[in-house]
C-alpha cells in the first residue's frame, strides 16, 4: 500500500508549517474506501444476478468462491490477512479458504439469530446502469460487516504507511530548507538482508559531517501523535543520533537530552528551525532559512523530492 505523491508533499507541508497532518490521511482513506465500496457494491449486484432464482447461496458461491484473491475472499466474509495469520500463523490461499468459509458460517449464524430476535427492518437497494437488487436483512448485514473490515484494512496500511514513506522525504526537504549540501546527507533504502541473529534495525537515513572527523549520523523519523508518546522509545532501539518528530512531550525531550540525542519536534511553535541546532551540534555547514520567504522554498523544494519508495 502507497500514499499518493500529493498526499507525501501535503503531509510534509504541514508538519514543517507545525500543523497537524492527519486530515491528509483520513482523507485518503475516504477516498480509497468509497472507490473500493464502489466496486465492491457492483460485485455484489453482479453476484446477486447471476444467482436469480436459484436455491443457493449466492454470496459465498460467487464472493468467496474459488476465482476470488485470497486478500478479497477473506474481506468478504468478514476477516483480514492480518487477522488469519495471527490466528494460523499462516496466511496461504488454502487456510485463507478455509478460515474465511468457517467465519462466514459464523457471522451468517450471528445475523440469522439477530434477524430472529430484533424486529429489524432492512433493506440494500442498489442501482447500476439502470440494473437494480435488492438485499434482505442478512444479506445487507454481510455486506455492511464487509465493508466495515475493508475501511479497517485501509485505515491500518495508511496509518502503518504514512510514517515509512513521508520520513526519507520529509528529512530531505529539511536539509534543502537549510541548504545543506548533498554531501552531508544520504537516504538509504532499506536493507531487505541482513546476517542471521542480527535484528534488522532499519534506519534510512544519515547525516554525515567530516568535522572533526568523518562520521554518519543515524537520524530516527517518528509521526506519534498525542498519544503515542512511547513511540520516543525507539530511538533507543536503534541507537540514532538524531530524532525528528511532530510531536514530542517535556518528558521525551528530557529524555533525549539526558541521552546525548539531538531532537526536532516540528508541532512546537516554529519546530523545523531547531533543526539548525542540530546541524550546527553535529558540525555540518547550513544556512537557516528566512521566516519570511518559507512558504516559497517549500513549494520549490516539495515538488522536486521524489517521493515514491524504491521497490528495487
Amino acid at each position: 500500500m502507497t500514499l499518493e505523491d500529493h498526499v507525501v508533499r501535503n503531509i510534509i507541508r504541514r508538519l514543517l508549517h507545525g500543523e497537524d497532518y492527519r486530515v491528509e490521511i483520513v482523507t485518503l482513506i475516504d477516498a480509497q474506501f468509497l472507490q473500493c465500496a464502489v466496486a465492491f457494491f457492483k460485485k455484489v449486484v453482479d453476484a446477486k444476478l447471476s444467482h436469480k432464482g436459484i436455491d443457493i447461496d449466492w454470496y459465498k458461491a460467487t464472493m468467496l468462491g474459488e476465482s476470488v484473491s485470497s486478500n478479497d475472499i477473506a474481506i468478504h466474509a468478514g476477516l483480514n490477512k492480518k487477522t488469519i495469520t495471527n490466528m494460523y500463523r499462516s496466511a496461504t490461499r488454502d487456510i485463507v479458504i478455509d478460515a474465511s468459509q468457517q467465519h462466514y458460517e459464523q457471522i451468517r449464524a450471528v445475523i440469522n439469530e439477530l434477524a430472529t430476535i430484533e424486529d429489524i427492518n432492512l433493506s440494500l437497494h442498489i442501482r447500476f446502469d439502470k440494473v437494480s437488487v435488492e438485499l434482505d436483512v442478512n444479506e445487507s448485514l454481510i455486506v455492511i460487516n464487509s465493508l466495515a473490515v475493508k475501511r479497517a484494512a485501509i485505515r491500518g496500511g495508511l496509518w502503518s504507511t504514512a510514517g515509512k514513506q513521508v520520513e526519507g522525504p520529509l528529512m530531505v526537504a529539511l536539509c534543502r530548507l537549510f541548504h545543506v549540501s548533498a554531501c552531508h546527507y544520504e537516504m538509504k533504502p532499506p536493507l531487505k538482508k541482513f546476517a542471521r541473529g542480527k535484528v534488522n534495525r532499519e534506519v534510512d537515513f544519515f547525516l554525515k559531517t567530516t568535522h572533526p572527523h568523518p562520521k554518519d549520523y543515524r537520524c530516527e523519523v517518528k509521526l506519534m501523535g498525542k498519544g503515542n508518546p512511547e513511540s520516543a522509545d525507539s530511538i533507543f532501539a536503534r541507537s540514532s543520533h538524531v530524532f525528528v518528530a511532530d510531536t514530542l512531550s517535556l518528558q521525551n525531550k528530557q529524555q533525549l537530552d539526558d541521552a546525548s540525542v539531538q531532537w526536532v519536534a516540528l508541532g512546537d511553535p516554529h519546530g523545523y528551525r531547531k533543526f539548525g541546532d542540530v546541524l550546527s551540534a553535529l558540525h555540518i555547514p547550513f544556512t537557516a532559512p528566512d521566516r519570511g520567504r518559507i512558504d516559497g522554498m517549500l513549494d520549490d523544494i516539495i515538488y522536486t523530492i521524489e517521493t515514491s519508495p524504491d521497490d528495487s
